[in-house]
């Protein structure tokens, strides 16, 4: 077992210190001139350490931390994979870093450039008439585009009140829905996975204004009727709004507007390569088809005779979502990422997750159960072990991976699968990789049915072993108090 690192406050002594100052050689200030006396206080608890104590403890909690440069990362719903670093390099360039929003158009000509490229290169990828990069992230997006689905609904003369869902969605999908005033009406999915046609169309009426699917869906399937979804969808005047969070697997290979989708979000931070852990910053950006283009938030960049400026013309736009331009440098990394690869390299990006994904699927099928037996789409899920042993759950292998090295794939999502196993392994994991993490479930679940003691007081190796989840998320206890 790792050794558990100390809190910096506990390795503190007294009279240790960092630095011996000389002596000033200016004038003292009088403290009580310079800070009001209601500003001061009389004591601040500090830790007395020397700066090798600090830069030790520091550097061994660094070392504990798991990220995507140590191991591999199966972490569905969404794409969880490697920046490469020259994607970090170009955003740290002084021409983009040091750009401020305040500047006159005619000095950030070059941002303005990126800016309309990047969304040029989406509309190629997604096959819309026009893209937004002000959304902040994925489920902003989502606030974006049901917000334009609303207001062309209100230009028709009726907001409408009803919202689709899957009960495979993503949780923001209904949250996304009662926030721009609709109420989420769920469909159920089908014996294979996907939308239930029946129930769907029992369920379309005028009085719907739009569906949210995820294409992929968060089972990882295909849609395989969403042309007939959009069609019916269409028929009673709804919209289709597809959550682009499994956009991964659809690179190069399918356009979602080809296939009736109206609107669509995209992961920069994700499917386009930034780095995102402890939740941020993201990107989003919103693509969408010619009747909801009149409605995209402003300002978008307009080029004219090779000169960029900001359009904020747009009399029917639902107005600005975000402060300034979007998060600019992640969008200066998605355009890094997309210009790298190359339209081939992008297809093949795509290509390789779902390969990596079905590969995983069929190694593991033996050892696993799955929901649905179907091709896979990036990702694949399983509705925990094949062989039940008795006691021990989805959450005890997840929580054995650590042992084993390796961060724990979502576990618990989608809700509609008993004891899911989510693994989503992206498109830049090797086989060798692909390997030592199948080698590793597949001897947990040999370890399940024949010592399954192991995996319920599983993790043994890390620093600290399993918590009370509940009082952690609820009451967590996140700042050193001084003793009374």
């Amino acid at each position: 077992m790792q050794n558990a690192e100390p809190l910096i406050f506990e390795r503190s002594s007294p009279g240790r210190h960092g630095y011996s100052l000389p002596d000033s050689d200016v004038p003292a200030l009088d403290i009580e001139e310079a800070v009001p006396g209601h500003w001061q206080r009389e004591s601040l608890a500090l830790p007395e350490a020397s700066e090798l104590d600090v830069v030790r403890h520091f550097t061994r909690l660094s070392q504990q931390n798991y990220s995507i440069e140590h191991d591999f990362y199966p972490l569905g719903s969404c794409t969880m994979k490697y920046n490469p670093k020259v994607n970090d390099a170009t955003a740290g360039l002084p021409g983009f870093s040091f750009v401020h929003p305040h500047q006159p158009e005619s000095t950030i000509q070059g941002a303005l450039a990126l800016i309309h490229r990047l969304s040029q290169a989406l509309m190629k990828i997604t096959g819309y008439a026009n893209c937004s990069l002000q959304p902040a992230a994925g489920a902003h997006g989502e606030l974006c585009g049901v917000l334009m689905m609303r207001a062309h609904h209100v230009k028709q003369g009726n907001p409408r009140r009803k919202m689709i869902i899957p009960d495979s969605a993503h949780g923001t999908n209904p949250a996304t829905a009662a926030m721009c005033g609709y109420t989420a009406i769920e469909v159920p999915s089908s014996d294979r996975g996907t939308v239930d046609m029946d129930a769907l169309a029992a369920l379309l009426d005028e009085d719907v204004a739009g569906l949210m699917l995820t294409v992929p869906n968060t089972l990882g399937l295909f849609e395989q009727d969403i042309v007939e979804i959009c069609r019916m969808a269409h028929e009673v005047g709804a919209l289709v709004y597809c959550d682009g969070a499994n956009m991964n697997a659809l690179l190069g290979t399918v356009q979602p507007a080809a296939l009736g989708l109206d609107v669509l979000h995209l992961n920069l931070h994700k499917t386009f390569t930034t780095p995102h852990g402890g939740g941020g910053p993201g990107a989003g950006a919103i693509c969408v088809n010619e009747t909801l283009e009149p409605y995209l938030p402003v300002p978008l960049v307009r080029e004219e005779d090779g000169v960029y400026a900001w359009d904020y013309n747009r009399p029917d736009s639902i107005g600005r979502i975000h402060s300034f331009y979007g998060n600019f440098l992640n969008q200066v990394r998605a355009y890094t990422y997309i210009c790298t690869l190359g339209d081939e390299g992008v297809k093949r990006a795509g290509e390789y997750a779902v390969l990596n994904a079905n590969y995983l699927k069929e190694r593991l099928r033996g050892a696993y159960a799955l929901r649905y037996d179907r091709t896979c789409m990036h990702e694949v899920v399983f509705a925990g072990l094949k062989e039940k042993a008795e006691g021990v759950r989805t959450l005890d292998v997840a929580k054995r991976m650590i042992d084993y090295g390796f961060h724990p794939s979502t576990v618990y999502f989608p809700l509609i699968v008993p004891e899911a196993l989510m693994i989503e392994p992206t498109e830049t994991e090797n086989k060798d990789t692909l390997d030592a993490f199948i080698d590793a479930l597949l001897a947990i679940a040999e370890e399940a049915r024949t010592a399954p003691e192991l995996l319920k007081e599983a993790p043994v190796s890390a620093p600290v072993r399993r918590l009370d989840e509940t009082t952690a998320a609820r009451r967590p206890n996140l700042r050193w108090e001084p003793p009374e």
